[in-house]
């Protein structure tokens, strides 16, 4: 089923990506969009977390919310989905929200990639300390509410951000901490829009862009060990 894919990454790049452990955390227009890209890809070792049931507010972009499923899990509708992509696939659930209590078990295991694509500030302080006190690899992926253009959004290093109040508030947490490594991200260089509302605007194509943009960064650096910049 991946010999289309085969013609870019070769059988070595394909076997390599069959035997990656990867785990993304949340599963919203971000999250939601990057499982299924990994699947397609030829990711066969996955575990997802999120505690998050399916709104109606999710349908305008999570790729598996429909009006059928409002009210179950998120992350049992993922796994559907998984599995009818590629039923070799080995899903692992979390239906857990990370804490400082629990985040050392998550994170305990042999894990190739682990991907932050989560909305809580103080959990992605901690998946950032974490991850690189257990030098695990990782990618965290920063704000896609309130913009309109897909084409802004990059990966970086943290520290190379602008306009992102997250960012602003995650490289503050850096220079506190003390932290020198890397810390890679996704993130929009378009400034967010001043939108008169407490909720989060979003659309359907920037988060699952940021989603896409990820799982080619990860599918290129396991496939071909290189960087997807």
């Amino acid at each position: 089923m991946f010999d289309r894919l085969e013609l870019l990454v070769g059988k070595d790049g394909i076997k390599k990506l069959k035997e990656a452990n990867i785990t993304v955390l949340g599963l919203g227009g971000v999250g939601s969009y990057l499982v299924e890209a990994l699947i397609r890809s030829g990711i066969e070792n996955i575990t997802i977390i999120d505690f998050d049931k399916i709104e109606i507010s999710n349908l305008n972009r999570q790729l598996m919310a429909t009006t059928k499923n409002i009210g179950k899990f998120k992350i049992d509708e993922i796994e559907k989905r998984i599995k009818e992509i590629n039923e070799n696939v080995k899903v692992k659930k979390v239906k857990e929200f990370i804490t400082t209590e629990n985040i050392d078990k998550i994170l305990n295991e042999n894990i190739d990639y682990f991907i932050d694509c989560c909305d809580t500030i103080n959990t992605k302080k901690e998946v950032i300390k974490k991850c690189i006190l257990k030098n695990i690899k990782f990618i965290t992926c920063l704000g896609t509410g309130k913009r309109m253009d897909p084409s802004k959004l990059m990966i970086c290093d943290l520290r190379k951000t602008s306009y992102d109040p997250i960012a602003k508030i995650l490289r503050k947490y850096l220079k506190d901490e003390n932290i020198k490594e890397k810390v890679t991200c996704c993130y929009s260089s378009e400034i967010p829009m001043k939108i008169d509302s407490k909720k989060i605007a979003s659309n359907g194509f920037v988060p699952a862009s940021a989603g896409l943009l990820i799982a080619s960064y990860i599918v290129k650096e396991i496939a071909l060990n290189k960087k997807g910049r």
